[in-house]
């Protein structure tokens, strides 16, 4: 969740961004409501969300379709009902109604209904996986627009510094106490600072334009009354969570359970299907009528779907290989979120502390300026240092929201929910 300040070819890309977004979502700007509120929203209306959804119905629907009997086959067949000789006309002629039922063998129907079975359960666990990354994505919007929103504030408040030793410069310029070199410089970083200005404004309304898009909100959301800054300085457990208990290993356990019932459908597609038929047959000759029966099946001479049963194995080994990764990668993102939110706790006490000292040192330097003992340019250098720290601890406090939103989707729950 940390963000760069670009400078250069981008500014005017991004000015350029703002000013469409301005346009496209003045009539219809809200208020963003607190995260935990907008993503029960999103639930419904984000399209992420609604896929995964889909999904789910997919597989359930299938699995409804695999546990379908063989429909049976309704048969009439007419002989001798015309040719030459004795045949010549229908008076031999015979006609055979019958109906006709494959029954499979094998185990066929049970192993489809099992795989459909942990298709549906593997689309469950993959939903839970996108919700859990969909809940830290929107928490990485939400954040990143109120990074955005404070980093305008912290523009806005270096202008007035700017002007405000500028205004200074200039008056003493008027008084003959500086040279006008001075106040030059002070206007180039008024200048400088009204370009920041401009470009966290564009940087803004492209933060708030892509949370819109990503939480499906009706209306373009222009703003976070109640944002999640406020909350990084909780603070919050270090122990690591359980890796195998994460979505993303959860999901590619029940993949590979889905692999592996699957090669037990394509072996049962190997045994011969038994057909049985059953009729009544009516000799035109006499009137007379007589049952009929049989039954046939295929032959496995050629075709022993061996092919299908290879490569039903194969996929069996790809989960497999998956299952082992996401677990690997399950240690590793539990072992260092961990250490991650334990160094951001440090990172974001020392930027806290850094602000306080770049402000106190900004206002002694000022009031040694105004009295004429100290150069414009250590007030120039004071004022820069203090933009810094103060961008400094917003990225701090934005990262620490990036740890725990970061370990709590490793432990498939949304961040920031209800608070202690």
């Amino acid at each position: 969740m940390t963000s760069h300040h670009r400078r250069g070819p981008l500014r005017a890309v991004l000015i350029g961004a703002s000013a469409v977004a301005v346009c496209a979502g003045a009539a219809s700007a809200d208020p963003a409501p607190p995260y935990a509120e907008l993503l029960r929203q999103a639930q419904t209306s984000a399209p992420r969300l609604a896929e995964a959804r889909a999904e789910i119905a997919r597989a359930t629907g299938l699995a409804r379709q695999a546990g379908a009997r063989l429909n049976p086959t309704v048969g009439v067949e007419i002989e001798n009902f015309s040719g030459s000789g004795p045949y010549k006309g229908s008076d031999l002629a015979e006609a055979t109604a019958s109906i006709e039922q494959t029954l499979e063998l094998g185990g066929k129907r049970e192993a489809r209904l099992a795989a459909g079975r942990a298709e549906v359960d593997a689309a469950k666990l993959r939903a839970i996986q996108a919700g859990a990354q969909f809940a830290f994505d929107l928490a990485d919007a939400y954040a990143g627009a109120e990074g955005a929103d404070r980093r305008v504030q912290l523009a806005t408040e270096a202008l007035s510094l700017a002007e405000d030793d500028a205004r200074v410069a200039t008056a003493l310029v008027e008084a003959g106490r500086e040279a006008d070199l001075r106040r030059v410089q002070a206007l180039a970083g008024v200048q400088a600072a009204r370009a920041d200005l401009d470009e966290a404004r564009a940087v803004r309304a492209t933060a708030f334009g892509q949370l819109t898009a990503l939480s499906g909100a009706p209306g373009q959301i222009s703003s976070i009354p109640n944002g999640l800054l406020a909350q990084a300085d909780r603070r919050a457990s270090l122990a690591p969570p359980d890796p195998l208990a994460s979505p993303t290993y959860l999901a590619a356990q029940a993949d590979r359970e889905a692999a592996a019932r699957r090669i037990r459908v394509e072996r049962t597609r190997a045994t011969p299907d038994l057909s049985v038929s059953v009729g009544l047959r009516k000799f035109q000759e006499d009137e007379s009528t007589a049952m009929v029966a049989g039954f046939s099946a295929p032959f496995p001479l050629f075709d022993r779907n061996r092919g299908n049963i290879s490569a039903a194995q194969a996929e069996l080994s790809a989960a497999e290989a998956r299952l082992e990764a996401a677990r690997l990668d399950a240690q590793a993102e539990a072992m260092a979120g961990v250490a991650r939110l334990g160094a951001t706790d440090s990172r974001l006490i020392a930027a806290r502390e850094g602000e306080r000292a770049a402000d106190e040192a900004y206002r002694l330097t000022r009031i040694g300026y105004e009295g004429g003992k100290l150069a414009l340019i250590e007030v120039l250098n004071a004022r820069r240092a203090l933009a810094d720290a103060r961008a400094q601890t917003l990225d701090a406090a934005l990262e620490r929201l990036g740890a725990q939103a970061a370990l709590a989707r490793l432990q498939g729950r949304a961040p920031f929910g209800e608070q202690p």
